[in-house]
């Protein structure tokens, strides 16, 4: 189900899995892809930033790298912004931030501005817009999510794939200062995706002005109840008041606990392959323009699998299984690394791109959908938060400096596939073997599409239910929502009217009282 904005008294509807939510999924991939891909695509600025700055290429890397921190790190505040403001406004100001951050580095004089604007004001905004509208598509798509999530997540190397060339236009074209400042313009299409996301919900006053319509139309022996009704209402409406900023219990969800471990050993080790392929082809003697073609490959085939994984995850046999299926997805990216590391050939570098592609996609689609599952959608905006958090000092400790010192000490680069690809068997074997033995067995088979929640914590959806005052008849519109009579707000219309007689329904109103 999708929650709404807490300013505006939101009432909670089914997702309606299409409709607006195909606009809202395309918003989701371009976000997608400017959050992965645009700290990437920078990188062909940083030659001439070394030649004007006069600097080192590990100085000009960290720009990469502090975008990439920012848009891991800040993950709870993106969480509590969300929770205190929508996701929404979040947006709209993130997207503002982030080209801001571009244009101000189109003027920077010395590389600790280039930090400031580039990095941390550009980064930041990248991630006010990345979990958001992950947020928004959990709303919008309950039985096809996993289809779209496999499809926002293919943003990522298409812009990659995108992004690279356009930026080496602009550098020849323009100078990096000018590619700058085109780049933040770009980034402005943010807000556009922003502006689409609009809540799942209908206005509070409506079903305000239903409630009241309800008592009025109650007998005098059904003062009580419509008075535990009340009660029930008030502590509802209390409850999403007070809602909590950062929800950390989220963490007394086991399927959590062991998701986020085994997501911080699988970072150590998943993305030390793409870093390091270009330099372990070099190293072997193949030219740099096909070396630098193997990060294409893996570029090309990602965008295929990234969607194809979704749709065989959105499969009813194995919804319920999702996460054994990542299990697989993350082993057979270690055997991959594992089994590439003795490679002698530029053909055997070109069969591994091929299927680290297809893992790689794999698990990039799938990753945000098993939290999803875990969590349920009320607890996912801080439950991402939380988890990119974790992921944070994953990445800033593992590939950039382990892979490097053991490349600068032994010279030696099978040793580094062999360390990855053991990091990530690990977090495969971790997240299996501990989702079998320490979650409840015995799931209800629905399909995979319903959202879990945590032992004894009450649901705003059974409390909303509850009350007994509105019954939908299935299409969710609230025009067409039923008093206790058993009528519609059309039927009370043309009896208002003089058109039609309003006979009571004496089978909903047992139903309801």
């Amino acid at each position: 189900m999708g929650f709404g904005e807490r300013e505006g008294g939101l009432v909670p509807l089914k997702p309606p899995d299409g409709g607006w939510g195909w606009v809202v999924l395309l918003g989701c991939f371009v976000i997608t892809g400017f959050s992965y891909a645009f700290p990437k695509a920078v990188s062909v600025y940083f030659k001439e930033l070394m030649y004007d700055f006069h600097i080192g290429y590990s100085d000009t890397a960290w720009i990469s790298s502090i975008m990439l921190a920012m848009l891991y790190g800040t993950g709870p505040v993106s969480s509590i912004l969300v929770n205190q403001f929508g996701c929404r406004p979040v947006m709209l100001v993130g997207g503002l931030l982030a080209s801001a951050g571009m244009v101000l580095a189109s003027f920077s004089t010395n590389i600790i501005e280039l930090y400031l604007t580039a990095g941390v004001v550009t980064g930041l905004g990248l991630a006010l817009n990345f979990q958001p509208s992950l947020i928004m598509l959990g709303r919008y798509f309950d039985k096809r999510r996993p289809l779209a999530n496999g499809l926002a997540a293919a943003g990522s190397p298409v812009f990659l794939s995108a992004l690279s060339p356009l930026g080496q236009f602009l550098l020849e074209t323009f100078g990096w200062r000018g590619g700058f400042l085109i780049m933040g313009g770009l980034l402005l299409n943010c807000c556009t995706c922003g502006a689409v996301m609009r809540p799942l919900e209908r206005p509070g006053r409506e079903w305000s002005r239903d409630r009241h319509e309800v008592r009025e139309m109650l007998p005098m022996g059904r003062s009580e109840d419509s008075r535990g009704t009340k009660k029930k209402s008030k502590k509802a409406a209390a409850a999403k008041k007070h809602q909590k900023l950062l929800d950390f219990s989220v963490f007394s969800n086991r399927g959590f606990v062991i998701y986020t471990i085994a997501k911080f050993i699988l970072v150590l080790g998943l993305f030390v392959p793409p870093i390091m392929i270009v330099n372990y082809a070099k190293d072997m003697g193949i030219p740099d323009t096909e070396a630098a073609f193997l990060l294409s490959i893996i570029g090309f085939i990602d965008i295929v699998a990234r969607p194809s994984c979704g749709v065989i995850a959105g499969l009813k046999w194995m919804r319920p299984r999702v996460t054994f299926f990542f299990s697989v997805a993350v082993l057979f990216n270690g055997l991959t690394d594992i089994c590439s590391a003795t490679s002698a050939s530029y053909k055997d570098l070109v069969i591994f791109c091929v299927f680290f592609g297809v893992s790689y996609g794999m698990v990039g689609a799938l990753q945000f959908e098993v939290l999803m599952a875990i969590v349920g959608s009320q607890k996912f905006s801080s439950a991402i938060g939380l988890v990119l958090l974790i992921e944070a000092v994953a990445v800033l400790i593992g590939p950039p400096s382990a892979a490097g010192r053991l490349v600068d000490t032994f010279k030696n680069y099978e040793l580094i596939f062999y360390m990855a690809g053991s990091e990530v068997l690990f977090s495969s074997l971790f997240l299996a073997l501990g989702s079998y033995f320490c979650l409840k067995r015995g799931t209800p088979k629905t399909g995979g599409h319903e959202d879990t929640k945590v032992d004894g914590e009450p649901d705003p959806e059974e409390e909303i239910s509850e009350n007994h005052l509105l019954k939908a008849d299935g299409s969710a519109g609230a025009n067409r929502a039923r008093s206790p009579a058993g009528h519609t707000d059309e039927e009370r219309v043309r009896h208002s009217e003089g058109e039609v007689e309003l006979k009571p329904d004496r089978a909903l109103e047992r139903d309801c009282f």
